[in-house]
């Protein structure tokens, strides 16, 4: 895959698979999207693979948190903000959703390339 042209949702910051630096620009890139306290366990340095699982969980959940934080806002908040505060709310909730749609998709390719190896 190397050889091959990236998809143009691959993060720009991971070397291409088949390159030597792959993995360790994998690992670093997966770390940046899971809370820090990841770093913490060495089993996920080790194992990008396993690293990249639980990359794709995390950010699955705020995707999810991203949409159900979408779908609740104006009844949740519209006793204790005024209508323009929720709109403000609600875009903050759509482009954090679109955000992290991307960031799936790029862990989803990461994963993938990860697994191919």
């Amino acid at each position: 895959m190397a050889e091959q042209q990236l998809p143009p949702d691959w993060p720009a910051s991971v070397h291409p698979p088949g390159t030597e630096s792959f993995e360790h620009t994998a690992v670093v890139w997966l770390f940046d999207h899971v809370p820090a306290d990841y770093r913490l366990h060495g089993v996920l340095r080790r194992h990008p693979i396993a690293l990249a699982r639980l990359a794709r969980k995390h950010v699955a959940a705020c995707l999810e948190g991203a949409r159900e934080g979408y779908r609740t806002a104006r009844v949740d908040l519209r006793d204790h903000l005024s209508p323009p505060a929720i709109d403000e709310v609600m875009n903050a909730y759509l482009t954090e959703g679109q955000r992290m749609v991307a960031v799936m998709r790029a862990v989803e390719l990461v994963d993938d390339a990860l697994r191919a190896q």
